[in-house]
């Protein structure tokens, strides 16, 4: 496996696929129904720019969550293969990519302009802070969430330089949706997350009761994507996108349930894949139209 194999699968670099498509949504909706940008440059500029950005913090706060647990995967049989616990990927070299992603993260971000400069220690902190959290409030799930839900948000401010209700229901939607599949990821480690005392929605309650936490969090998910919708012109392929979001959702709850966990990995990874790339791509088609 060469460096940049590894390296890509340290962070999992195929999950972006959660959080990107809805940076795209930020950005294509500050693009079409905000007054001109408040940075001069080329909008094929800002869009690299924002690119990298996620790219960036991504590495960061995946290399770091990697970095934070590698003696907790260590013990864990489902995790015990990853690349620091397995020597594939020194702890030192995860570390200091951390650190290089890090920075070239907030560098990226201070040539947008000024509140995406302001902004970005405060994201940073906040996608590295998650990887501490299950170690004392189950709420882990959420911060997970929000650390996503920041795309949409800082996407808009890039194009706009300022807030906007709108990106804010975006990342209401993002930060519900993940908390809501991330609490059927944690239900593989419910058991050794109890016997180490680390903290999650699985290993604090039952099987049915995290289920149905999870299916909560996911009915807000649906709320917020109505409640965003609201705003955008309505086409055939918004409504199309939304739809299949909302069934992807459903079917997710369909397939993981306390007696079937075998799906999981569908579930979590397949599932939310599509349902994030076919929420965007009938926004977007309905924004451009």
């Amino acid at each position: 496996m060469n460096a940049v194999s590894k390296y890509a699968s340290l962070v999992r670099f195929a999950h972006t696929i959660f959080a990107m498509p809805f940076a795209m949504i930020g950005f294509v909706y500050g693009l079409t129904t905000a007054a001109p940008p408040y940075s001069p440059q080329s909008p094929y500029l800002v869009l690299a720019q924002v690119v990298l950005c996620m790219v960036f913090a991504r590495n960061a706060a995946m290399g770091f969550n990697r970095w934070a647990d590698r003696r907790i995967d260590a013990e864990n049989p489902r995790t015990a293969g990853r690349e620091i616990p397995s020597g594939k990927v020194p702890a030192r070299h995860a570390f200091w990519f951390v650190v290089v992603n890090a920075l070239l993260f907030i560098a990226t971000a201070a040539t947008i302009n000024r509140l995406t400069a302001l902004l970005a220690p405060a994201a940073l902190f906040i996608v590295l802070f998650y990887s501490y959290c299950k170690r004392f409030t189950a709420l882990a799930h959420l911060v997970l969430g929000l650390s996503l839900g920041i795309a949409p948000v800082g996407a808009y401010i890039a194009v706009t330089g300022r807030f906007a209700l709108e990106p804010c229901i975006l990342a209401l939607l993002v930060t519900t949706w993940c908390g809501g599949f991330d609490i059927i990821y944690a239900l593989q480690d419910a058991a050794f997350d109890r016997q180490r005392g680390l903290h999650s929605i699985p290993s604090r309650f039952s099987a049915r009761t995290a289920l149905g936490i999870s299916c909560g969090l996911h009915a807000v998910s649906v709320a917020a994507l109505g409640w965003f919708v609201a705003y955008c012109p309505g086409s055939v392929w918004l409504w199309l996108g939304a739809a299949v979001f909302t069934a992807l959702l459903v079917l997710e709850h369909l397939l993981v349930t306390p007696s079937r966990q075998r799906n999981i990995g569908i579930a979590f990874g397949t599932l939310n894949g599509l349902a994030s790339l076919s929420l965007a791509a009938g926004v977007i088609l309905d924004l451009l139209k």
